[in-house]
């Protein structure tokens, strides 16, 4: 009797071991493809959409552009892995594919630059308001409000990403800029810091819009180029140049603005997906 029960508890904990092994996590989001025709540019934009699974409330929105490199940037982990702080709103991811015209959507919408280049970027910025965001919001449970929304992007995205923002406080509250192509620049000859960096001027125009935040991120590797031979590569420069003309407009250095740096951080997909889930802890955090 007694080794009938030794055998059956053995049989029982190798049953629930092999079980418990088995079982399989629950997955914390869905990723599809989607896409939506576009009558500001003209053409069928593809979207990647990473849905969470697991939500009783209305998501906040996060955009990001250039989604056709979700998967370079690890995109859907990054995702889940913040998903499951209890501390983290939950959120919808949308990834904007570009196409063969990138470096005429993305830019500042108000000025293309000396190149001419950008000069759909106020095409984009309404795709982006009125056709994107009207979509989502008709086919997903989403927030409305502009605390609920964040804009993202990467080197010329992520200018794209601010320059909407920027002039849009009443659609976005926060954008994330990694390596952002702020060098934009309006001439080439005779070219200085203070006149001609497209961004940097419109942000000294422009007026203090209250709840704006802004994250910006730079690898000391995004490149080599320093012209002004400070020591500092321009991609740190401008990035920080751009920080100082939002704190001079009355942002707060702490409260309103964020700088990550990357000691050795390229620019590429693999730098910028290491640091996104700092970025989406800054983004949906919970207050």
């Amino acid at each position: 009797m007694k080794l009938t029960l030794t055998l059956l508890g053995q049989l029982l904990f190798f049953s629930l071991s092999y079980s418990q092994k088995n079982i399989k996590p629950v997955q914390q989001t869905t990723y599809k493809n989607d896409s939506i025709y576009s009558q500001y540019l003209q053409r069928t934009v593809t979207l990647s959409i990473i849905i969470p699974t697991q939500h009783q409330q209305k998501l906040s929105l996060l955009l990001v552009n250039d989604g056709q490199d979700f998967p370079a940037l690890g995109m859907q982990a990054s995702v889940e892995s913040i998903l499951g702080n209890n501390h983290i709103l939950p959120f919808l991811t949308v990834g904007i594919h570009c196409n063969h015209e990138r470096i005429l959507e993305y830019g500042t919408a108000a000025q293309a630059d000396y190149k001419n280049r950008g000069t759909k970027a106020g095409l984009y910025t309404l795709f982006v308001i009125n056709e994107l965001i009207p979509y989502l919001e008709h086919h997903y449970s989403l927030k409305r409000e502009p605390e609920a929304r964040v804009l993202a992007g990467f080197s010329l995205g992520g200018l794209s990403a601010f320059d909407i923002v920027w002039h849009h406080a009443s659609v976005f509250s926060k954008v994330g800029v990694f390596s952002g192509a702020l060098w934009w620049r309006q001439r080439e000859e005779g070219y200085t810091d203070e006149h001609d960096r497209i961004i940097h001027k419109l942000v000294r125009a422009g007026l203090y819009k209250a709840g704006l935040k802004f994250w910006f991120e730079a690898g000391t590797n995004d490149e080599k180029d320093d012209r002004n031979n400070n020591g500092i590569i321009d991609a740190i420069d401008d990035t920080l140049d751009l920080m100082k003309e939002l704190h001079q407009k009355g942002y707060n250095a702490n409260a309103d603005t964020h700088y990550h740096q990357v000691e050795g951080g390229e620019h590429n997909p693999q730098t910028w997906g290491k640091v996104m889930p700092v970025f989406l802890k800054w983004a949906f955090e919970k207050p």
